[in-house]
């Protein structure tokens, strides 16, 4: 699962630094993707929807000159051979080190035919 998650934060890390297109993240989204933040609960349901939603977050991202993230704590559990709680806080940085912001998720990672997908995504409030 580290190691997955990995290999999506370099893609997630790609997109950021405008290396990637924002869809190809449908390769680590669900659809329908749960979203929940401060700001709402959303029920992602069309891969049109994932990628619209994941958008302004890729477009700030690369305003910000962003480079990479850096994982802070993270934490799994596993809940059943199909799914698994990934609980990480992670810090946003430039190439010079200096940090954009941060942020702490969880993600429900699910194994279904498509291959492991995050299902859910629920960003905690500061």
């Amino acid at each position: 699962m580290r190691r997955w998650f990995g290999e999506y934060l370099d893609a997630f890390a790609a997109c950021g630094r405008g290396e990637s297109d924002t869809d190809s993240l449908l390769e680590y989204y669900g659809v329908p993707l749960l979203l929940t933040t401060g700001d709402g609960f959303f029920a992602l349901t069309t891969d049109d929807q994932v990628v619209a939603t994941l958008q302004p977050q890729v477009d700030g991202m690369r305003a910000a000159a962003y480079h990479h993230s850096e994982i802070l704590d993270s934490e799994v559990t596993v809940l059943n051979s199909s799914s698994a709680l990934y609980r990480g806080t992670f810090s946003r940085q430039r190439s010079d080190g200096s940090e954009i912001s941060r942020l702490t998720a969880t993600y429900l990672v699910t194994d279904g035919l498509a291959g492991r997908r995050i299902s859910v995504l629920a960003v905690h409030s500061s």
